[in-house]
């Protein structure tokens, strides 16, 4: 209980950070052209990162617990030489490319739109590959389950960003931003580094290595293309009203910041624990673990709902109605997030289920289950938008999650009944 009330105090100090830090840049800026480019120029690299280092961890975590200094120091070496040079290379290719790529991401943009989103997403190409670095060093972090100092980093390198945005924004405008979450991410990718211990030549033929592509392929097949969702979003809401695909990235944004919050208080000291157990075939204590968890998440969900529901639009006035955010803008963003509730709970419920199947090392569960369910999301999803606008977007989203939650849930109690 003291670790998971330590991880929540420090994953809330990183969500407030990295909260004050778009913020800032969305009161000082207001919705519109530059935030909207922004905000798109951030999706392919999230994309990216999204699909690989999110199956990173999920497989790297369950695959170091447990193992000895040297051997974790060793393999843990060899993954980092191997992500860094895949994505320095994906990198440059798409930084060479982005002119012709990036438009067909925002075809509803105006020129001037396009234009600035290209430069946008250059610039943030370069911060996808200190978030590769850092999410092989978070893996080993919390297979030894160092936790606190995993969670300190982040929130030393956005606070250090943030005073740098306060000074640099009023100056350089929307491109200090980017520039600035890239720097973010070096720094934090620099704080992290003492984890990995003493340098060692890295081995890209060893058993886990070999293990680790094992196991991450299949997620990788799947996230490529069920991870794809954000850039359906921005594709779609490029068509929209000028600030729309801002007010709705920023509702997924403060969803976002509550999982991740829970997930680093606690689901990521859930999964060691349950590998663990697994590993010893403790089924009584693997089960009772996962139900203990899952409850508690879709507790924590619901009364999330209730509280955004009777609240909300107050909270949301006094956090973000200042600037060049007007009444309407907060009222906006509030529906926006009502009608994304189901995305809250079955996001928040959902890394449970899928956690559960990563410690047990099936990845290829979830992974079919995220490509069936999203084959049916897609279509659906652009239909609601043709028809109900960025309503029918939203409520699209939070059904897909729900569907999604309930069919991880089926399959978990069918592989490990009680």
């Amino acid at each position: 209980m003291k670790l998971a009330i330590q991880l929540s105090i420090l994953a809330s100090l990183n969500i407030g950070t990295g909260f004050l830090y778009q913020w800032y840049v969305f009161t000082q800026l207001g919705p519109g052209m530059e935030t909207d480019a922004l905000f798109a120029g951030m999706t392919v690299p999230q994309v990216v990162l999204a699909i690989v280092t999110g199956s990173l961890m999920h497989v790297l975590v369950p695959l170091l617990a447990g193992e000895d200094e040297n051997r974790l120091r060793r393999d843990a070496w060899g993954v980092l030489a191997l992500i860094s040079g895949l994505f320095s290379l994906l990198a440059v290719i798409l930084y060479l490319t982005a002119p012709w790529w990036v438009p067909l991401t925002v075809p509803g943009f105006e020129p001037a739109g396009k234009c600035l989103t290209v430069i946008l997403t250059r610039v943030q190409l370069v911060g996808m590959v200190f978030s590769a670095v850092s999410s092989v060093q978070w893996a080993v972090y919390h297979a030894r389950q160092h936790f606190l100092w995993a969670e300190l980093t982040p929130v030393l390198a956005s606070i250090s960003g943030l005073l740098l945005l306060v000074w640099a924004l009023p100056h350089f405008g929307v491109i200090a931003a980017a520039w600035i979450a890239t720097i973010r991410m070096g720094l934090q990718a620099l704080f992290l580094a003492p984890g990995m211990g003493k340098p060692v030549f890295p081995d890209l033929k060893n058993s886990a290595v070999r293990e680790a592509w094992h196991r991450i392929r299949p997620l990788l097949l799947g996230s490529v293309y069920f991870k794809t969702e954000p850039l359906v979003d921005r594709f779609l809401l490029s068509w929209a009203t000028s600030g729309s695909l801002s007010l709705f990235f920023l509702a997924q944004r403060l969803f976002g910041a509550v999982n991740q919050i829970c997930n680093k208080a606690i689901v990521a000291p859930l999964v060691p624990k349950l590998s663990k157990y697994h590993k010893s075939g403790s089924k009584r204590q693997f089960r009772a673990m996962y139900l203990k968890n899952l409850w508690l998440m879709i507790i924590l969900g619901l009364a999330g709902l209730v509280i955004l529901g009777l609240v909300g639009d107050q909270l949301l006035a006094f956090l973000i109605g200042h600037g060049n955010i007007t009444r309407e803008n907060v009222r906006d963003l509030w529906w926006i997030m009502i009608w994304l509730g189901g995305a809250l709970v079955g996001g928040m419920v959902g890394q449970v289920t899928s956690s559960t199947f990563y410690a047990c090392g099936n990845t290829v569960t979830p992974t079919k289950l995220g490509i069936c369910s999203y084959s049916l999301y897609v279509p659906s999803k652009a239909v609601s938008f043709f028809f109900w606008g960025i309503k029918g977007l939203a409520i699209s989203t939070s059904v897909y999650y729900l569907v999604n939650l309930l069919f991880q849930i089926y399959f978990l109690e069918k592989e490990q009944p009680s």
